[in-house]
């Protein structure tokens, strides 16, 4: 039944018409408005799912680009400190976060110390407040519970004491940072914490990234301590090498030497001649070993490298030159700074006596030392503002130029000298790749 105006009426039920009719035409063509709806919803929901995968796929491609961008900062040094701030900064830029920071430990203490930071809150850039202590992240990484989480200032004690300190000003609001943790195989190696913008939470997906850019990291941390421990062994085998030698030349000829001495004194009365000829090999004999000895000396020299890239020599024997002479030096590395030990030990050497001369000769305020890697050559520049020579007036030996065009010339490359009187010194040493295994 159906209402009226009246009343219920009996619901009529009309007999279904053939598909021929007029009646059945009308009931098609409005049967086909609908479907037309309804195809146009299909094809919205369509767009819809496509426009989602689109996105998904959008998001998967930068995810790569972002891990083999991380992944090719990682391969271009061993260096730990480097690539550890390398990839802080990646990740700040690539991901849109703020801050970062990294826990290493220490192989030899277990204790957690700070290996790398990037733009770190005020409050927690003082040094008694990352110095690696007991907190939350790190006690859960010592028992092996830590996930890659989110931890708040309530659980974090460095920034629950940052809010207690109502210092919000030296915080700038942060209230969040994720955890991730380091691992290379089984070995436990340390801790990622990073911030968002807002200090906000990190989600799902961040930290599944994260989590693989932690695994690469883990992987550049473990292919430094094996360059160092070949660094180490290195060093190990060059003093047995030196040992030997020692044993081999300058042992043997200071015997030789003491045999024709005492053989000169017992013909000094008898057969003067014959003294005279045992002097003469006792002469000759000392002044082989002199140059033995000094070519000894050259290679002990080469020992304040102690494993670490020749970048970092550098750098150290710069602020050491600075602090005896007060001439400044500037030391500026770009490329990769893993070098064979061959090649940097011997551009080391080379060095070193640019800054010797520097010392002797050039009364200069300023050393700029420079360090390019290439795919085709090593370049070692040192430039100064000092006096000056005339490199055509027989300089090169008394500046000890000889011997550092022939450390370029063992590596199969090549020394310039660019020098005028009044116009400072500049040596550069190219030495090309092939050739530097």
């Amino acid at each position: 039944m159906t209402p009226t105006a009246r009343g219920w009426e009996p619901l009529r039920l009309e007999k279904r018409q053939p598909a021929s009719s007029p009646e059945a035409a009308r009931a098609v063509s409005s049967s086909g408005r609908t479907e037309a709806q309804m195809a146009g919803i299909r094809r919205t929901m369509g767009r819809g799912r496509s426009i989602r995968r689109g996105s998904a796929r959008n998001g998967q491609a930068r995810d790569l680009a972002i891990l083999n961008a991380i992944a090719e900062a990682l391969n271009s040094s061993v260096d730990v400190q480097q690539a550890l701030e390398r990839t802080l900064a990646m990740v700040a830029d690539l991901l849109g976060l703020q801050t970062g920071w990294v826990w290493l430990v220490d192989p030899d203490t277990q204790q957690f110390y700070l290996a790398a930071a990037q733009r770190l809150p005020p409050y927690l850039q003082e040094p008694v407040r990352m110095s690696g202590r007991w907190c939350l992240c790190t006690d859960l990484f010592r028992r092996a519970k830590l996930r890659p989480t989110n931890i708040g200032m309530l659980e974090c004690s460095r920034l629950r004491s940052a809010v207690e300190a109502r210092t919000p000003e030296a915080t700038l609001g942060l209230r969040y940072h994720a955890s991730i943790p380091l691992y290379f195989q089984d070995r436990r190696l340390g801790i990622i914490n990073v911030t968002g913008p807002s200090w906000r939470r990190l989600t799902r997906g961040e930290l599944r990234l994260l989590s693989t850019i932690a695994y690469q990291v883990g992987i550049a941390i473990e292919r430094a301590r094996l360059a160092q421990e070949r660094a180490r062994l290195a060093r190990a085998e060059e003093r047995a090498r030196l040992a030997r030698e020692i044993h081999d030349t300058l042992s043997q000829g200071l015997t030789g030497i003491a045999l024709d001495l005492e053989g000169a004194l017992r013909h000094l009365r008898g057969s003067p001649g014959r003294a005279r000829e045992r002097l003469e090999r006792a002469l000759a004999t000392a002044r082989a070993n002199l140059e033995e000895a000094r070519r000894s000396v050259l290679n002990l020299r080469a020992a304040p490298l102690a494993g670490r890239p020749l970048a970092d020599a550098l750098g150290a024997m710069g602020r050491e030159f600075t602090s005896d002479t007060g001439v400044r030096v500037h030391v500026h590395a770009e490329g990769e700074t893993a070098l064979p030990l061959r090649v940097e030990g011997e551009l080391f050497r080379v060095a070193q006596e640019a800054l010797a001369n520097v010392r002797k000769h050039a009364h200069a305020t300023l050393v700029e030392v420079t360090l390019r890697t290439t795919r085709r050559e090593i370049v070692l520049s040192l430039r100064d503002d000092g006096v000056g020579f005339d490199p055509r007036r027989g300089a090169e030996g008394r500046h000890g130029i000889l011997g550092m065009r022939e450390r370029a010339r063992v590596l199969g490359g090549r020394l310039r000298v660019d020098s005028r009187p009044g116009r400072g010194t500049r040596i550069d040493v190219r030495v090309p790749r092939e050739r530097e295994e």
